[in-house]
């Protein structure tokens, strides 16, 4: 988030529909990318698992894959290729990402 906020004075991408999701995927297709990373978070906030938009956008559409989001640490996440579907990774993990801006 850090990165893309400094460099191209921007966000990790936020997602609000499938529309919008698959196309992020197709994206990350062409250029035959791991899964990067979108701007999708899941922590604990008061007591409760929350996931929410690095840009403080409404949290009005997901895509998780079956079990996920995980809910042990927080967690960020990202947009599989093969699939479409969101994962939770641990957010230390070097990986591309898509930043709008």
């Amino acid at each position: 988030q850090r990165y893309c906020q400094d460099v191209y004075r921007g966000q990790l991408a936020s997602v609000h529909s499938a529309a919008r999701n698959q196309e992020l995927q197709k994206l990350a297709q062409t250029y035959h990318i791991i899964s990067p990373w979108i701007g999708a978070v899941t922590s604990r906030r008061a007591g409760q698992w929350k996931s929410y938009w690095e840009d403080s956008s409404p949290w009005n559409y997901a895509n998780w894959a079956p079990t996920h989001p995980l809910h042990i640490v927080t967690t960020c996440t990202t947009l599989s290729i093969r699939d479409g579907l969101w994962r939770s990774r641990f957010c230390f993990q070097l990986r591309p990402f898509i930043c709008q801006y």
